[in-house]
């Protein structure tokens, strides 16, 4: 059947993609068929619910190429559960009694839909997912096609999500400022805290790419502007098991040496530690709708700054984090390529009513593709026997 109405929406946390990603579909469909309506539901899943929309008339088409050079959404997220009916309910968004997918399959009738397109990560799309297997049990002749965003880069089997390069980037620049105070005060411990609840890729990538940017500069040591007081001396991420004992007595020595320690901390490293020690205490472990742990609140990179500080003698402790200066960027040049191929790739799988998240497969050859949404997942893990990451724990001597 011809498509004649797509929507779309962007949804979760913030990734430097999602306006790039809404200016890319509005722009491939005016290319190749720009007889199809377009309208964006605002706020995520929650302006579904709603039924709030913002029709994209010839003026937004013509602007459509500008989006390319902001951060954010221009159209909103939320974070939003269609299988949580309580939480739906709770805000307001459905009435006791209703199911939240019934809802949205009904709106999306009522706005002639046809194609919707998510903007997310693993919690939007297994959202999606839910929606378009709702739709097909229930005969709705609608087609959900998502594009994969998030800035940890783990979703399976994904390779590269939309943002992370530019959010690793950015990661590097904020450390760039951040790390200049190690000359603020003696034996100054600081830790640069990186966005990633499960998965290390965006700490390793911003680590590498900061200390890159260190290998790069010319250095005065002999008045203390010593390349090793800039440099990375610690990257713990998810993955690898940390032996807080070992490292303090590695990281005291170079304290001793040089006078400041830096850290790069994904906030998921030593999570199920602080979990069990808040649990233990009889603490209540704030989470939020989709059940994971409220990291924000749990606080990672304070509970480490107290593990170390005191074993390293550290005069002064610094927690920094990036999270919301990375994720709020605008696209870089490899990111918005990326989001060109897979923009394209959407369009024409959704003119050809073909459901399913569009990425280079891992399990198909990296081919780009639309894949399928039972096959979509989060929580993909770092591979942290690459080789640039070892590379860079052995330059730090961490190896």
């Amino acid at each position: 059947m011809a498509v004649k109405t797509v929507a779309m929406l962007t949804a979760g946390g913030l990734a430097p993609c999602l306006s790039s990603a809404v200016g890319g579909l509005i722009e491939r469909y005016s290319e190749v068929a720009p007889d199809v309506r377009i309208i964006a539901y605002t706020s995520g899943y929650a302006g579904l619910l709603r039924g709030e929309s913002i029709e994209v008339t010839p003026e937004i088409r013509a602007g459509a190429h500008v989006l390319h050079r902001f951060g954010g959404s221009p159209i909103g997220n939320s974070r939003v559960k269609l299988t949580n009916v309580k939480d739906c309910v709770k805000r307001g968004l459905v009435q006791p009694g209703q199911d939240p997918l019934h809802v949205a399959a009904e709106q999306l009738t009522k706005d002639g839909v046809d194609v919707l397109h998510t903007i997310g990560g693993d919690d939007t799309n297994t959202t999606a997912a839910d929606l378009a297997a709702y739709l097909h049990e229930n005969d709705y002749d609608l087609t959900v096609v998502g594009l994969p965003k998030t800035i940890d880069n783990d979703v399976i089997p994904i390779r590269q999500s939309l943002g992370a390069w530019t959010a690793a980037e950015q990661g590097s620049r904020f450390a760039q400022n951040v790390i200049a105070e190690h000359s603020s005060n003696p034996r100054m411990l600081i830790i640069h805290e990186v966005m990633g609840r499960n998965c290390g890729w965006l700490t390793a990538a911003t680590a590498a790419a900061y200390h890159r940017w260190v290998g790069e500069q010319e250095y005065v040591p002999a008045i203390g502007n010593d390349p090793r007081r800039w440099d990375v001396h610690a990257v713990f991420v998810p993955e690898s098991p940390l032996d807080i004992a070992a490292e303090a007595a590695r990281l005291k020595a170079t304290m001793d040496d040089i006078g400041c320690v830096n850290i790069f901390l994904s906030e998921g490293a030593g999570i199920s530690e602080i979990v069990a020690q808040l649990e233990e205490a009889g603490e209540k472990v704030p989470r939020d709708p989709f059940g994971h742990v409220q990291l924000d609140k749990v606080n990672p990179g304070a509970w480490f700054a107290k593990q170390f500080a005191g074993l390293l003698g550290a005069e002064k402790t610094m927690v920094q984090k990036s999270g919301y200066f990375s994720r709020s960027a605008a696209s870089n040049e490899a990111d918005l390529a990326l989001i060109r191929q897979c923009t394209d790739k959407a369009v024409e799988s959704a003119l050809a009513r073909q459901a399913g998240v569009i990425g280079h497969d891992e399990e198909r050859g990296e081919e780009l593709r639309a894949i399928e949404f039972a096959r979509i997942k989060g929580g993909k893990a770092f591979d942290t026997s690459v080789d640039w990451f070892r590379e860079l724990l052995a330059s730090i001597g961490q190896a």
